[in-house]
């Protein structure tokens, strides 16, 4: 199983921030999986920013809920992540993760895409 996220790598402030992570070798709807978005900024931890299941259920961070949604297209194999109103605080690299529902392991992960905010 592969992950591949994309994006801009650029964005400007308030701007909404568009990232998608194509997944090769498993179906997204496969039973039992889910899809984790998580971030690491300069300077900080690894952060979670939410995930969405093989039924295309949702669940984000409490502290980013109200800036993200998440989607899926299953006849592409894609996930996607948006962010609004972005601020340089969401600079950073981004990543999609797959994670057997039920186990602790997140894996495999993708390579990561790096997000740049600024004017």
């Amino acid at each position: 199983v592969q992950l591949q996220e994309s994006g801009p790598g650029l964005v400007k402030p308030s701007q909404t921030l568009s990232l998608t992570c194509t997944v090769s070798g498993e179906s997204i709807s496969t039973n039992g999986y889910q899809w984790h978005w998580l971030r690491q900024s300069p300077g900080k931890g690894l952060e979670w920013i939410g995930c969405i299941s093989y039924t295309g259920a949702t669940g984000g961070s409490p502290s980013l809920e109200s800036r993200t949604s998440f989607s899926r297209d299953t006849s592409k194999n894609q996930l996607t992540l948006q962010l609004n109103s972005v601020t340089p605080e969401d600079a950073g690299a981004y990543f999609c993760v797959g994670q057997l529902i039920g186990t602790s392991l997140f894996d495999p992960w993708g390579q990561g895409t790096q997000v740049t905010v600024s004017s």
